[in-house]
């Protein structure tokens, strides 16, 4: 065979590369005859040199980095249950963990969001509205009725953060303002040992149960006691009741993981510095000394150990105090401890760490650390509209859960009696529509915030109802409380509609009333009422 062809034969096989150690071909080759042995290792690492990806390779660079390629389940299935609880525990111990996940919370619910129910029938959309505001409170909305609906999101989204999803469940209660109430699982209480499906041709993986196209199809939940013992029987709850809070990364993820898993190493080595600093330093931060002493304290034998230290001062139980002067034994000397070497720049570590740990989250630094000192106006807007598109996906998907949760409640409201809709179950998606309105930021610039929307608005780059949706309101009824302002000032003698809206008052004119009603004249030129001259006066 020629030298050409073996080379292109052999080059191939490199894709078979153990990362320059042998495999047992090798080494017996090698034991047989080291010359040919040499031979297939350094076309080995010839075929190596040529990947064209770099981070394909196993040269020295890469030698210790294994991968694997499998499933999402196989892959989370092994860690899930560490990284859990490894984030849990800094959600426990670290403020730039809790500096992190108050971020998100504050964000992304805040005050929370406002219903807008939108059916064609107004008096209608204002009773839905007033119902939902009323259940969203603790006793009617929570089965264990210690949490309002604000409350409950803004566990979603801690929970989703470090633990990876959440389980809500909705329970049918006899209770209450209406006969539904929800009930909020972590996802420790899923049944990994549970096998058996409920339906014959499902699968059971991870607490949950799919059928042949791996949608779920039911929950086994594990059963608590109050104080945190297993019954041992779970429950199989219907996925028709059971919303699962998770974000899906691969196609074949079927289980939730921490988001702060790729950020957790990062957190705890922060972490871990800053302990040692501090530690370093409170040693600093303490005086003490030591007396060196040039003859020993006590004679030579027995017989010296009372005489030998006659008249020689005892340093125990002495301190150390502000312009104290102190006679010291003949051949003492006084050390100062006084730890060497210097500190790493702690205050630049942490700094990159947290910019790290904010951009691992999609978050900036600022957002994380709550540091202003390096921003101005121009980098603080671009940091925060950046932040907001990150916050924007988080309540994609609680609005999500709360459009479940609120058709839901639309539902229990009609079988409760509290909403008369004679058609409501023939055209029910007609009375479910609604929008939902997050509670508005707080501006950087308030000037220039509402410069620039006053000429979006002008330009009609943005409605009215965008922008009172912007600022967290219902444009409806922002309308008509600006109309009851003005209508309540003009009863009072007073002029508010320039102070609002910046207009200048009108004055009536006498002679322009008397021919409001009629028609106008014709124009110049005996009035044309020709085809051409009414096409003349439209334009």
């Amino acid at each position: 065979m020629p030298k050409e062809a073996a080379a292109s034969w052999t080059i191939p096989m490199s894709r078979f590369s153990t990362g320059g150690k042998m495999n047992w071909l090798d080494s017996a080759i090698s034991f047989i005859s080291p010359k040919l042995g040499a031979k297939r290792a350094a076309w080995r690492n010839y075929a190596d040199e040529l990947r064209s990806y770099d981070a394909g390779n196993y040269g020295r660079l890469n030698a210790g980095w294994r991968a694997t390629n499998n499933s999402a389940e196989v892959t989370d299935r092994m860690s899930r249950e560490t990284v859990r609880a490894r984030a849990r525990d800094l959600e426990r111990n670290s403020d730039i963990m809790n500096s992190l996940i108050l971020s998100y919370k504050r964000n992304v619910v805040g005050h929370g969001y406002q219903i807008q129910a939108a059916t064609t029938n107004s008096s209608l959309n204002k009773q839905l509205e007033e119902l939902w505001k009323q259940w969203c409170k603790p006793r009617n909305c929570d089965v264990t009725g210690t949490q309002s609906m604000n409350d409950i999101l803004r566990m979603i989204v801690r929970r989703k953060k470090v633990d990876g999803g959440i389980l809500v469940l909705k329970r049918y209660t006899k209770d209450g303002m209406i006969p539904f109430k929800l009930q909020t699982l972590e996802v420790d209480e899923l049944d990994n040992m549970q096998t058996g499906p409920n339906e014959k041709g499902n699968r059971v993986v991870g607490g949950i149960e799919y059928n042949r196209y791996n949608r779920p199809v039911g929950y086994w939940i594990r059963q608590y006691q109050i104080d945190g013992y297993t019954i041992a029987e779970p429950v199989y709850i219907p996925a028709k009741d059971m919303i699962f809070i998770f974000e899906k990364r691969r196609p074949s993820q079927i289980r939730e993981m921490s988001d702060m898993a790729c950020t957790v190493p990062r957190v705890r080595d922060t972490n871990e510095f800053m302990t040692a600093v501090s530690v370093k330093e409170r040693i600093a931060a303490c005086l003490s000394v030591f007396i060196k002493k040039q003859l020993p304290p006590v004679g030579v034998g027995r017989a010296g150990s009372n005489s030998g230290n006659a008249g020689q001062k005892d340093y125990d139980g002495k301190t150390l105090t502000p312009g104290m002067i102190k006679e010291l034994n003949a051949g003492d000397e006084v050390q100062v401890v006084n730890p060497t070497g210097q500190a790493t720049d702690a205050a630049s570590f942490t700094k990159l760490h947290q910019r790290l740990i904010g951009a691992g989250q999609g978050l900036s630094y600022e957002a994380t650390s709550r540091d202003m000192s390096e921003t101005n106006y121009a980098s603080a807007r671009q940091g925060a509209i950046e932040d907001e598109l990150t916050y924007a996906e988080e309540e994609e998907r609680i609005m999500t859960a709360l459009d479940e949760i609120y058709e839901t409640f639309v539902i229990s409201c009609v079988l409760a009696g509290l909403v008369q809709i004679k058609d409501f179950w023939t055209k029910k998606d007609k009375y479910l529509k609604h929008e939902w309105i997050k509670q508005p930021k707080k501006w950087i610039d308030p000037l220039k915030e509402s410069s620039a929307t006053k000429t979006a608005m002008q330009t009609g780059q943005k409605t009215f109802k965008q922008i009172a949706a912007e600022s967290g309101r219902d444009w409806r009824r922002q309308v008509d409380d600006m109309a009851e302002v003005l209508e309540y000032g003009r009863k009072k003698g007073i002029d508010l509609e320039g102070v609002i809206f910046n207009a200048k008052s009108k004055e009536k004119d006498p002679e322009k009333e008397d021919t409001a009603g009629q028609e106008p004249t014709s124009s110049e030129g005996g009035g044309d009422t020709t085809a051409g001259g009414s096409e003349a006066a439209k334009e």
